[in-house]
């Protein structure tokens, strides 16, 4: 069977449309109607007029588009988990705001932001406390506005975007657990991190300096502080693409983020920033044959793997969410 085939049949008979990260497969990516990073998905995919959407991705973002659009169905070829969103639930959450209080800072002094990657019930807590999401395109906007509340900013999960966004923007930041006081920093962040982003190293950036003189270094900031400072250019996914177009296509870049991102930008003079292939194991769960399988199931009238989330949650996560829309 030929599955590319069969499932541009059943994308013609369906009333669907497929979503894919950009982190996806080529394999995937390519036949999807909507590309995006988070942010761009769970907007994009608001608008759609189909009933059901297909999201190629990770867990979290089928929930941000579920919350977001509750009447849609919402259905993953694979509901693959995020290794960073899984470093935090409600109650690792819940344990944060606790060291935060243990410390003399109460929770009227506390303001909550959430990287978009996180679950639907930690976005929930976020959204009770009077706190918000963002993405790591509108992070340094998010905290700017969080910033004249003149509160604690507690920024989860992922350590390095805090940390990097507090350095850029000459802010003091800590970590849950250090030892050193979390009233002496404006961003007190969670100690979890992308796996995929660790893999890149300021030896890495030497290398590739030393091999092709002139080359740019481009970042995520998902990845350590060491190497975003030794980077030319530091920006989201989105914000990578961007640049990138507008470079000369002679000059050399070096890219720190995903493997199948960085394998599409360009056709020469683009090189991963790693020795090994960063790819990212669980948005490559998804393959053609997954992705056959929920059109199938739809065709079916036996769906499967319906992306869920109960009410409650859905309240507070929505406001969550909102509230970044409204800034």
């Amino acid at each position: 069977m030929d599955l590319k085939q069969e499932i541009l049949k059943l994308k013609e008979k369906l009333d669907v449309t497929i979503v894919a990260h950009y982190y996806q497969h080529d394999s995937v990516f390519e036949l999807a109607d909507i590309v995006g990073d988070s942010l761009e998905l769970a907007k994009k995919s608001m608008e759609t007029q189909t009933e059901f959407i297909v999201f190629c991705g990770v867990g979290f973002m089928g929930q941000s588009v579920k919350i977001l659009a509750p009447e849609k169905r919402v259905l993953m070829p694979k509901i693959a988990c995020c290794a960073m969103a899984r470093m935090i639930e409600s109650e690792s959450f819940l344990e944060a705001v606790k060291y935060l209080n243990d410390a003399g800072i109460p929770n009227e002094k506390i303001l909550p932001i959430t990287y978009i990657n996180s679950n639907a019930s930690v976005k929930a807590e976020v959204g009770k406390m009077g706190g918000m999401v963002c993405t790591s395109s509108n992070a340094e906007k998010i905290i700017t506005k969080a910033l004249k509340e003149n509160k604690k900013i507690l920024f989860v999960p992922d350590r390095c975007l805090g940390e990097n966004i507090a350095k850029k923007m000459g802010l003091k930041s800590t970590v849950v657990g250090r030892r050193d006081d979390p009233k002496d920093a404006d961003i007190i962040c969670f100690n979890g991190f992308c796996s995929v982003h660790q893999l890149f190293s300021v030896e890495d950036i030497e290398f590739f300096r030393n091999k092709y003189p002139g080359i740019k270094i481009i970042s995520h900031p998902e990845c350590t502080v060491e190497v975003c400072d030794e980077s030319d250019f530091v920006g989201s996914t989105s914000q990578i693409i961007k640049y990138i177009d507008a470079l000369d296509p002679e000059q050399k870049i070096a890219v720190a983020t995903e493997f199948n991102l960085v394998n599409r930008l360009r056709d020469k003079n683009t090189y991963v920033l790693s020795a090994t292939k960063p790819v990212c194991p669980t948005m490559n769960e998804t393959g053609l044959q997954e992705l056959y399988d929920v059109l199938k199931s739809i065709d079916d009238n036996d769906i499967q793997n319906e992306v869920l989330v109960d009410e409650e949650t859905t309240k507070w996560a929505k406001i969550a969410l909102e509230r970044m829309f409204e800034i």
